[in-house]
């Protein structure tokens, strides 16, 4: 007769599908499906009581629409999910850290948390460049968790811009 094993007997790691990891990455794979897309290299996904209301992925060149950032996106399909422009109980991941576009936009719908993975010192409006979502004067602020599988989004974007930056040079050599 095959014993079966105690709780305690199995080494495999389990996976917290309500985790800050387990949800970045699925922010992770939009934005691989950006990438393959020939878009900047960003996803993010909505959560609500544990569950993904939302998921995008930035489609600025395929839409041709400077606003179409995974967030924008993300935030208009959490909002039609929950059927008000409001998103006081639902937490935005996504793969870098929100400009001040989108970070507007997340204070606007009045997002609760706000967790990214790899920051934008030049740009990041979440405490890389400046803070909107903590911003004092603003009706509303947003808690930040940062660093969230940075080095993974990190890595996907400088992947995707080394490349652009070698199909600009092989295209300038052609000329």
């Amino acid at each position: 007769m095959t014993e079966i094993p105690q709780d305690d007997d199995i080494d495999s790691p389990i996976i917290d599908l309500h985790s800050d990891q387990f949800m970045m990455s699925q922010a992770l794979r939009q934005a691989q499906h950006a990438y393959l897309a020939e878009e900047v290299p960003i996803g993010a996904v909505i959560v609500h009581n544990g569950s993904i209301i939302a998921r995008a992925s930035n489609q600025v060149e395929t839409l041709k629409d400077a606003t179409a950032h995974a967030e924008m996106l993300a935030l208009t399909q959490a909002q039609s999910a929950m059927g008000d422009w409001r998103l006081t109980d639902c937490d935005l991941y996504v793969t870098k850290e929100p400009c001040p576009m989108c970070a507007g936009a997340i204070v606007h719908c009045r997002i609760r948390r706000v967790i990214f993975g790899c920051g934008d010192a030049k740009g990041g409006a979440c405490g890389g460049l400046l803070n909107l979502l903590q911003q004092p004067t603003l009706n509303h602020h947003a808690e930040i968790t940062e660093g969230v599988l940075g080095d993974e989004s990190a890595m996907l974007l400088k992947h995707f811009f080394a490349e652009a930056r070698a199909k600009q040079k092989g295209a300038a050599g052609h000329n």
